[in-house]
């Protein structure tokens, strides 16, 4: 008689696969760039940060670009037994306290702020923190929805009912901030999460890119795309094609493989994961 083999062994768990790119340009009509975007890949978990700095005060570059540095920085920093979202709602509010302190420490840049979306995703989970009007987007099946709710007046509005999203779109309010990083020592921070499956796609994107874009385009930008890096960089470039009259960047994470909505195994697709983990940094001239 032959021994009990026992129970079949368990299937190994699919590595979770993410192809990761942002870039950033100048746009058709502005002498410099005040957008801003990072990336850091460690294994199975991305960060991702894209930052807008506030035009109508002095610094909004330097604004963005720390927004972006101290996140990435402070996020490794922070102890990796808090977990990825923990150590990212940390890293943005330590962000706000370095601009604010740089900006009371240095007259000319008095009351310089930005925007700031960030996002962790770490073995399926995504957490995003953001503070004004730069947008998460999530694309699933083709379909587009946009996962953060914008800090403006107009969007208020919005949501009191006070205002079509159509009319929106054109209202001067559109761009009026009612909270913003380094403006005050300590920020508001919304915070979200959920799970993301094989094929989902994420961006984060300044407004230079979806005033010109409607979500619909966007979508369609994004899904046939081979790579993350195409992805932005298709983006980017339909943006410039209608002349965008603001800087615009656009940061994707697509979610290669990991696990469905049912919690089990995706492996990764035909043909291994081999170089399917990317990094694009790029800043318009």
């Amino acid at each position: 008689m032959r021994p009990d083999p026992g129970p079949p062994p368990a299937p190994a768990a699919a590595e979770h696969v993410l192809d990761v790119a942002a870039l950033t340009d100048i746009g058709t009509e502005r002498v410099n760039n005040e957008d801003a975007c990072g990336t850091i890949v460690e294994g199975p978990c991305a960060i991702v940060a894209v930052a807008d700095g506030v035009s109508s005060g002095a610094g909004g570059e330097v604004a963005s670009e720390m927004a972006v540095e101290v996140t990435l920085r402070a996020w490794r920093e922070e102890s990796a037994s808090l977990g990825a979202g923990q150590r990212l709602y940390r890293a943005v509010q330590q962000a706000n306290i370095e601009i604010y302190d740089r900006a009371v420490a240095v007259p000319e840049l008095r009351g310089m702020a930005t925007t700031l979306v960030a996002v962790a995703v770490d073995r399926g989970e995504l957490t995003a923190v953001h503070v004004g009007d730069s947008r998460l987007y999530l694309v699933r099946g083709g379909e587009i929805v946009q996962l953060t709710k914008d800090h403006t007046v107009a969007a208020e509005k919005v949501r009191f009912g006070l205002l079509s999203k159509e009319k929106a779109r054109e209202s001067p309010d559109r761009s009026v901030l009612t909270r913003s990083v380094g403006r005050e020592l300590i920020v508001s921070r919304d915070r979200l999460s959920r799970t993301v499956e094989q094929g989902d796609v994420l961006l984060l994107c300044s407004d230079g890119l979806y005033n010109v874009l409607r979500d619909e385009e966007i979508a369609a930008a994004v899904s046939p795309a081979e790579d993350a890096g195409a992805a932005a960089r298709a983006l980017v470039d339909a943006a410039n094609a209608r002349g965008t009259g603001d800087n615009l960047t656009a940061a994707v994470v697509r979610v290669v493989s990991g696990l469905a909505a049912g919690g089990a195994p995706i492996a990764p697709p035909a043909g291994g994961i081999g170089g399917m983990v990317r990094r694009l940094l790029g800043r318009g001239s």
